[in-house]
């Protein structure tokens, strides 16, 4: 016995030096006494500044100059590309294209514009939390999801999140819950079921993707006719279109029939403001709940948390039910434990991260100014006219670049400078489009000096 107990310390030993490993890859940068972990890159791109200063804090060299804190010498990145980039990671006749995966196949990888997080990276109390939580992988996770639940019941409703508790279900990110709350629509929507997008341009296709799947007859998103089921992405990604929630709440009566369902996708609505919660749908409870009893309209919120707090890879969301009985229904069809425990960790401690919010809030808005500034003093710019959209509050802009084979170029000249943009072709079908993330100054240079030739 006093053999195996040893062997079982020498092996905690083993597992903590291979931790330690891992986090000498990452630097670490500090924000108001508050730290935040960013990946290391290659030592000489380094710069002097601080996290408020004109270079974002994630950039790859970032080093501070204030005593506050100091830091070993950058480390190079472990080069992780062990074979030939594939032609593509998707199934194509199966799957929606996404952001986020080219990364990985880039050697001289600087920075990922093709995915919508935030600049500041993920929260380092909440990624320790994550990690500690690993250490309990021999458990299940909490069936109840909780504390993890209630911590962001709190987040939502401050004030009354006792009362509206029971509404609220995680989920394995945002796509596991479309998919849930799109079949119990269908089963409900008898044989006549369509359903249509937002009024958009185009959005986020996951959500097509699950109504077709589940038999929905798809109308075009600029058919006046009430559907039995909608799906609105406010603020709409990709377009950048945002509605307010008074006109939410009309344009859900204009277009939704009786008894139907209707999911209002809020994802990226966090970034609106220190007062995004008063313009939510979230706190619209006499609205839900009199659209529920009234019209026999069910109103679900859905919300992916991977993009704000920058960790898509836990796979983290939750929807707001219109009641409490909606949320069994779905919970009923929900698989067991999806939400595994380093992300509902990681959800219960983010939650409380304030100073986070706070410069996501402030310097959001600033580095989307730099990045279109930038965007408009190219010359393919002025030649094409090429116009900028979204609200200046989020994370990134989409760009009409009015040609195709320039937008191609512009793909293909900033995977090469290794720094990923993503292609307005597939999946959204808007092939003279690009989407662009909002990130630091230095790295919004890399791209402008990538496409300079344009």
């Amino acid at each position: 016995m006093a053999a195996r107990v040893e062997g079982s310390t020498d092996w905690m030993r083993v597992m903590r030096r291979s931790v330690d490993m891992v986090r000498r890859k990452f630097k670490v940068f500090q924000i108001e006494n508050r730290w935040l972990h960013v990946p290391r890159a290659p030592p000489e791109r380094t710069c002097d500044c601080s996290v408020i200063g004109n270079v974002s804090p994630k950039h790859p060299g970032f080093k501070r100059s204030s005593p506050i804190s100091s830091h070993p010498p950058p480390i190079a990145m472990t080069n992780y590309q062990t074979s030939a980039a594939p032609a593509t990671v998707w199934d194509t006749k199966t799957q929606t294209y996404h952001g986020g995966q080219e990364y990985r196949f880039i050697e001289n990888f600087v920075e990922d514009f093709s995915v919508t997080t935030n600049f500041l990276g993920t929260p380092k109390a909440a990624l320790e939390a994550a990690r500690d939580a690993v250490y309990t992988c021999h458990h299940y996770p909490p069936a109840n999801q909780e504390p993890a639940k209630s911590s962001l019941a709190a987040f939502l409703w401050p004030a009354d999140h006792a009362l509206h508790h029971n509404r609220l279900l995680l989920g394995n990110g945002a796509s596991e819950l479309i998919d849930l709350v799109v079949r119990e629509a269908r089963a409900k929507a008898g044989p006549a079921a369509t359903w249509k997008a937002g009024p958009w341009d185009v959005q986020y296709k996951e959500y097509q993707r699950s109504a077709e799947t589940n038999g929905f007859t798809v109308v075009p998103a600029t058919d006046r006719q009430r559907t039995r089921m909608t799906c609105i992405v406010n603020p709409c990604n990709p377009t950048g279109d945002y509605m307010e929630v008074e006109e939410m709440k009309n344009w859900i009566l204009e277009n939704v029939e009786e008894g139907g369902t209707v999911i209002v996708d809020e994802s990226m609505q966090p970034w609106h403001s220190p007062s995004f919660r008063s313009d939510s749908l979230t706190s619209q409870h006499s609205f839900l709940l009199a659209l529920h009893t009234d019209h026999r309209i069910s109103c679900y919120i859905i919300h992916s948390w991977t993009k704000i707090w920058s960790c898509t890879g836990l796979r983290l969301g939750s929807v707001v039910c219109p009641t409490a009985a909606h949320c069994s229904a779905l919970r009923q069809i929900q698989v067991p434990w999806s939400v595994n425990s380093p992300a509902l960790a990681f959800l219960d401690a983010v939650v409380r991260d304030d100073v986070y919010l706070r410069a996501t809030w402030e310097h959001t808005p600033r580095l989307r100014r730099y990045l279109a500034i930038r965007l408009r003093g190219l010359k393919a710019a002025e030649r094409d006219q090429w116009e900028l959209k979204g609200k200046e509050f989020l994370s990134w802009v989409w760009i009409d670049m009015k040609r195709q084979e320039i937008a191609e170029e512009a793909v293909t000249r900033a995977r090469a400078a290794g720094v990923p943009v993503r292609s307005g072709g597939p999946g959204y079908e808007r092939p003279e489009f690009v989407r662009v993330a909002v990130r630091g100054e230095r790295e919004v240079d890399v791209l402008v000096e990538a496409w300079a030739g344009l």
